[in-house]
């Protein structure tokens, strides 16, 4: 109706015999139809972007969150443009369990689409039920309470886990490598971290097989990482492994600066560790795993259903040295391993 009314007042404003002119003025009513389909033009403009679909992230990290890049880079190869096509709502509450339920119920007031959880976050988010959760996470998600299986999760979280058993095991294969002589070996680990006890077992399994003499040094509530590097200093073991998971992320520079000054040769599970001061580092790529998220979040955009969304698993893993580290720390790493790794720090 509207584009009938536009043309009759073209045609009357510019009739055809005239347009075959080429010192034909614009009429009045030329005009006031431009007007007119202007006035149409504006609010269907302004109603096209309110259509940006509005994403939450909520980290624990300390301010940027290493990982966001990543997720950005994966929604733009999906086509989307931040700021046109997406929203980030981007919150942190380090530390903090009651600021995560406050920024999460304030997500939830802004009506986000989903919710991409960063860290121990996830913790908390499995309180939230009802808005999708898209998650990366080293432990088991399946113990964890936020899924019924890896292949059919059932519930409103999907993503990627970094749990690999194998890789556990790798680890110690590793290290024993770069440290032909090791005989004892700390095991650094968050003790609530789902999947932490087969992760204990396969670390233990692979060191028994190796000759090594292996000790559990587990911490949890807030204050409690300090008596187990304590009691790792007091130990006096050839190295230390540390299972990664949120816990020991969020506080990788406090644990590879303890590892340094005790001259103690240590083994992480991310590239982000060693980035901090850690000799070495064995797992996935956090930041590609999140770029790989972008695909599920794009899937989410074009409404699909998380429980249907099967929980990923890395199939790509990196070997990491810092020979800044070990240069700190007297260690000389032999050669048949260093060429094994995949990025050295210098």
């Amino acid at each position: 109706m509207f584009a009938d009314e536009v043309a009759r007042t073209l045609q009357v404003a510019c009739p055809s015999r005239g347009m075959s002119s080429p010192a034909v003025k614009p009429s009045r009513r030329a005009f006031l139809a431009l007007a007119l389909i202007a006035f149409y033009i504006r609010p269907a403009a302004a109603h096209a972007a309110k259509t940006a679909h509005r994403i939450g992230w909520v980290s624990t990290e300390t301010q940027p969150d290493p990982f966001i890049d990543g997720f950005r880079e994966g929604l733009q190869k999906h086509g989307y443009t931040e700021g046109q096509d997406v929203i980030l709502e981007v919150r942190y509450a380090p530390g903090n369990p009651q600021g995560l339920r406050g920024v999460v119920s304030e997500l939830m007031n802004l009506k986000v689409i989903f919710i991409v959880s960063s860290g121990p976050a996830i913790q908390v988010m499995k309180a939230a039920d009802a808005v999708p959760v898209l998650f990366c996470i080293s432990g088991d998600p399946v113990e964890l309470g936020i899924a019924n299986s890896l292949a059919r999760p059932g519930r409103n979280f999907t993503g990627s886990t970094f749990l690999s058993l194998e890789i556990a095991g790798k680890r110690v294969e590793l290290l024993k490598q770069a440290l032909p002589r090791m005989h004892t070996l700390a095991a650094l680990s968050n003790a609530s971290h789902p999947g932490e006890r087969s992760e204990l077992r396969a670390t233990e399994a692979a060191s028994q097989s190796l000759g090594i003499a292996l000790t559990y040094f587990p911490f949890g509530p807030v204050g409690t990482l300090d008596n187990a590097l304590g009691a790792i200093r007091d130990a006096r073991p050839d190295a230390m492994i540390v299972f990664p998971d949120g816990s020991t992320m969020v506080n990788r520079a406090q644990i590879a600066h303890f590892a340094i000054t005790q001259r103690l040769p240590s083994m992480f599970g991310w590239s982000e560790y060693c980035h901090t001061g850690g000799l070495m580092s064995y797992g996935a790529n956090q930041r590609e795993t999140y770029v790989r998220l972008a695909a599920y979040a794009d899937k989410l955009i074009r409404g699909a259903n998380p429980a249907d969304l099967p929980i990923e698993q890395p199939t790509k893993f990196e070997l990491v040295f810092n020979l800044k580290t070990a240069k700190a720390i007297g260690l000389t790493i032999p050669q048949s391993v260093l060429v094994q790794a995949d990025e050295v720090i210098r």
